[in-house]
């Protein structure tokens, strides 16, 4: 009698257990929360931010794994795609809404505190007229802006706190016992101390003085500050009221050689020469103009938008994937305006 052979069973393979991932989240929250809290400790801002860098990236890869397992690595595909247009359309439809290519840019210094504070996102509104941004406009000519843009190692000059002793000069920017406030003018020789009318021939003129800052501790210092500028017969201090801006820096800024291919700052005065403009700006927490820094003043085409709101600490996540780890000069103190 003949045997009959059985058929093969196939047996279904079961999916894989999916990863738990929740504790992970939980674990990138609070490194995001210490991130914040410790950024004025190099070490530990660094630290912190790298495993964050880190942390994403393990998220990121076993979401995605335990996306296959579960329903193949197409449909997964399928969703980042679907979340990648997405995530493009809406920018797009920020984009002509706002009138901008760049809606949304995270503040990365403390230079506009209280106003701004590093890690905010913000929102941009797109310039189309000169009306729109709030601040003086003074008429002058071409001759004046071409005299800025070549002078502009003369017109970089910083109001600090000084002492002339026998033995040299002592520069500071905080106003201590014994010292005056007066110009800096920085050259390839050095720096001296350099009076009012040396700037007589210049198109833009700086007034100094002093104004308060409080560090975090709650001290209390006088700080040399540029109280007025004067372009011509008209006479400009800084106004909390006027707009503040996003602008690209150029090649020849002292910013830019920092690194900083985009700068947040007040508009401090508008320059207006027939259809043309220019802007000088200011940040909040910074004692003189950018172009007292050696950066030229911003050109119409450069800005990017002008702040129209603001997210706290979501720009963080950014700076953390940018390698913006450690916190900037400046954020330990406020200016008091």
């Amino acid at each position: 009698m003949q045997s009959r052979k059985r058929p093969k069973v196939q047996r279904k393979s079961q999916p894989k257990s999916p990863v738990v991932t929740w504790p992970l989240y939980i674990l990138l929250v609070l490194l995001f929360a210490l991130y914040v809290a410790f950024q004025s400790v190099a070490y530990l801002s660094v630290a912190l931010g790298a495993l964050i860098v880190v942390m994403i990236i393990a998220l990121v890869a076993v979401e995605v794994a335990n996306g296959a397992s579960q329903h193949g690595y197409i449909r997964d595909i399928a969703e980042i795609a679907l979340a990648l247009v997405l995530v493009a359309g809406l920018w797009v439809g920020m984009e002509y809404l706002l009138h901008t290519s760049h809606p949304l840019d995270v503040v990365p210094s403390c230079s506009m505190l209280p106003y701004l504070h590093r890690g905010d996102m913000i929102v941009l509104q797109g310039i189309s007229n000169i009306s729109q941004i709030r601040a003086p406009v003074v008429n002058v000519s071409d001759s004046t802006i071409a005299a800025i843009n070549s002078g502009l190692s003369r017109e970089s000059l910083e109001c600090v706190a000084y002492m002339q002793t026998p033995s040299g000069l002592y520069v500071s920017q905080f106003v201590e016992p014994g010292y005056s406030v007066g110009l800096l003018y920085q050259t390839g020789q050095g720096s001296k101390i350099v009076p009012s009318s040396f700037q007589d021939s210049n198109p833009v003129k700086y007034t100094c003085g002093t104004t308060k800052v409080m560090f975090s501790n709650g001290t209390v210092k006088s700080e040399a500050y540029t109280t007025a500028i004067t372009i011509g017969n008209t006479t400009i201090r800084g106004d909390a009221n006027n707009s503040v801006v996003v602008y690209g820096t150029v090649p020849g800024d002292l910013f830019r050689s920092y690194g900083d291919a985009y700068i947040v700052h007040r508009v401090y005065a508008v320059l207006r020469t027939g259809s043309t403009y220019f802007v000088l700006t200011k940040g909040d927490n910074n004692p003189g103009l950018d172009m007292q820094y050696s950066n030229y003043p911003a050109s119409a085409s450069s800005l990017q938008g002008i702040v129209v709101a603001s997210i706290p600490y979501i720009g963080y996540l950014k700076l953390a994937l940018s390698g913006s780890f450690t916190e900037p000069t400046g954020c330990n103190y406020t200016t008091l305006h």
